[in-house]
């Protein structure tokens, strides 16, 4: 995704090309309603106009006969009933497209969004903006586009009836009042891109404005913000932020105000221009009753025509620049490179070996791995520990190909994981991460979801739920595995159509459904466990620990913890320190070797041990 392109004239066309591709997909029915209604609405005024012009001159001819004079009254009335009618008819089918277009262009947004196999679009700030000017920009413009596109094509037929109409009387007239509006168009079209680039300029101040809103709002952050007395230091930094955007918004307003004022002044010295032209001419018999009337209206509506024109093309280049940023999201290269045709991926049968690899995350950062030789056979646990910092989340990632390396490969039985499908290699994983979600949604769902296919097996979801130790408690809530885990929504019942609040879990509850949800996900080829006990009390933690020995028996795993105890028992344990592997081997033959895993465990141990033990450990660490 690019993260800057030039607003060329190219450009425009196409993001206008786009909003119409959307109109026609979404609702081309009611796309060709609107247009022939916004037809009939520029017609109408014009008809009016001249029919009045008629009837007044057809009022004042002595001779003139009374059935002449009835048509053209009910053809007046005809046309104020359609006038009446139209504007109705209109916002109908307005709102009527616009709904169905916002739904298409959201749905395509999010499909391009959920096409990013990989992170890194997640994590850049510049790209985060841009993807929120499409969220904001998505929905709505499209709809905007088609209506301002319409409504500027309305007003251009009906004022262009009312400058061919001024014509008839004065041509000259009809000349100065068009030239007068031509400068002004300039301005607005100059005004549409700053008003746009300050759109774009708002976006990162808007999404930190919404971080300060979400610390003062949500339970997650107010024990803190409460106990440390933040409150007023964080409403101060959301203050701050809303006045930047204020000052931006301010400063376009001004240019804003200034140009429709000039516009407004040359308007009125052209009007009273003319009205003195045409009072002068009646008077001298060069104009009848009905052509004075036709010239005030042609001027009048001749200006306010070309006052909602100068406007309309002011937002609608705006809002054609703005969709841009939405095309550059839905139009994305792939985050990841997408092999032509992607390998196959049998089951796993002998082993998934890191070769050689070394990633960071951006050129102007340090290698997060380097060098890095794993070998993870088939049916083996293999127990990744280290410090915070040392790599082990980063390496998680590069399995799951949420990442690339930046040099070297993973390979699974061989083929390089660049080679096949995210989508094939990421059914044959299951993981419990540390950073695991809550989902705001009912018991039932936070464990489905970890398996769509069984996401409606309740046999299967409540299995799972066993394994993990949670089930009593979903079962023992107010609606059982149907009950929201969460106490931001509630749903109304079917039986009653009542609001039915939900519970919140503790920590300890709540990563016992994440574990769940990987135990549905069945008899997957890895199984990746980073930090699976972490905030858990020692019992649960025995217990969770046994229940995941018994289910990685056999099978092909990863397990990642700080505490050493729960790796004692794994085929093979890796000591990641900087980047590197600096020690490997089993529980006792780490402990023989007395390096940084031992070193490790025993400060670990120590606290569990008697005083004089301790001693005797704390003496071993001293002596190295």
């Amino acid at each position: 995704m690019s993260r800057h392109r030039p607003s060329t004239r190219h450009n425009l066309l196409d993001a206008l090309g786009a909003t119409l591709y959307v109109a026609l997909r979404a609702a081309p029915g009611s796309l060709l309603i609107v247009a022939s209604l916004a037809i009939a609405a520029s017609a109408a005024p014009v008809a009016t106009v001249w029919l009045t012009k008629l009837l007044l001159d057809r009022l004042g001819e002595p001779h003139s006969g009374s059935a002449n004079v009835m048509m053209l009254a009910l053809g007046l009335a005809g046309t104020g009933l359609v006038t009446a009618l139209l504007p109705q008819l209109q916002r109908y089918h307005q709102a009527e497209l616009a709904r169905s277009m916002g739904l298409f262009a959201q749905d395509r947004l999010y499909s391009a969004v959920n096409g990013y196999a990989g992170l890194v679009r997640f994590e850049d700030p510049r790209l985060l903006d841009r993807l929120r000017m499409a969220q904001q920009c998505g929905k709505d413009t499209p709809a905007q586009v088609v209506a301002g596109g319409l409504g500027l094509s309305r007003t251009a037929i009906t004022t262009t009836g009312f400058v061919v109409s001024l014509a008839v009387i004065n041509p000259w007239m009809a000349a100065v009042v068009l030239a007068a509006a031509v400068p002004t168009v300039v301005a607005e079209l100059r005004l549409a891109s700053a008003r746009s680039h300050a759109t774009f300029r708002a976006t990162p101040l808007e999404r930190r404005e919404l971080f300060y809103t979400y610390l003062l709002t949500a339970v997650e952050a107010a024990k803190e913000v409460r106990l440390f007395g933040i409150g007023g230091f964080l409403q101060a930094r959301m203050r701050a932020e809303r006045q930047s955007i204020n000052a931006l918004k301010r400063a376009v307003d001004r240019r804003t105000v200034a140009v429709q004022a000039v516009f407004a002044l040359s308007a009125t010295v052209v009007s009273g221009a003319g009205l003195v032209w045409a009072v002068s001419a009646a008077a001298g018999g060069s104009l009848t009753i009905g052509d004075v009337s036709l010239f005030v209206a042609a001027v009048a509506a001749t200006q306010s025509g070309m006052t909602t024109i100068v406007g309309g093309v002011g937002m609608f280049h705006e809002q054609l620049l703005n969709f841009q940023h939405y095309q550059l999201v839905v139009r994305a290269e792939p985050d990841l490179p997408t092999p032509q045709p992607p390998r196959p991926l049998p089951a796993l049968r002998d082993s998934i070996e890191l070769h050689d690899v070394w990633f960071r995350y951006s050129a102007d950062q340090p290698w997060v791995l380097r060098g890095v030789n794993l070998h993870i056979r088939r049916g083996q646990t293999v127990a990744l520990v280290g410090l915070n910092g040392s790599g082990k989340s980063t390496l998680v990632k590069l399995l799951c190909r949420f990442y690339d390396p930046t040099m070297g490969s993973v390979r699974w039985d061989g083929v390089d994981i660049r080679d096949v499908s995210v989508e094939t290699l990421r059914r044959r994983i299951s993981a419990v991460f540390q950073d695991y979600m809550h989902y705001d949604l009912t018991a039932t769902e936070n464990i489905g979801l970890g398996e769509l296919d069984k996401a409606n097996d309740r046999a299967s979801i409540e299995a799972a739920a066993m394994r993990a130790g949670i089930h009593d408690k979903l079962a023992s809530l107010p609606r059982g595995y149907e009950t929201m885990l969460t106490r931001a929504f509630h749903r109304a019942t079917a039986e009653t159509e009542e609001a039915v609040d939900g519970v919140a879990l503790s920590g300890g509850q709540w990563q016992r459904v994440a574990i769940a949800r990987a135990y549905l996900r069945g008899d997957r080829d890895l199984m990746i466990l980073d930090e699976p006990s972490a905030g858990l009390d020692a019992e649960a933690e025995h217990e969770i620990h046994l229940g995941l020995r018994s289910h990685r028996s056999g099978r092909t795993s990863l397990l990642i913890s700080h505490r050493l105890g729960a790796v004692r028992d794994a085929d093979l344990i890796l000591v990641l320190e900087d980047g590197r592997i600096t020690e490997q081997g089993s529980h006792d033959e780490l402990l023989k070797r007395g390096g940084r895993y031992a070193r490790l465990f025993t400060l670990q141990a120590d606290g569990y041990l008697p005083a004089p033990r301790r001693q005797l450990h704390d003496a071993m660490i001293n002596t190295g």
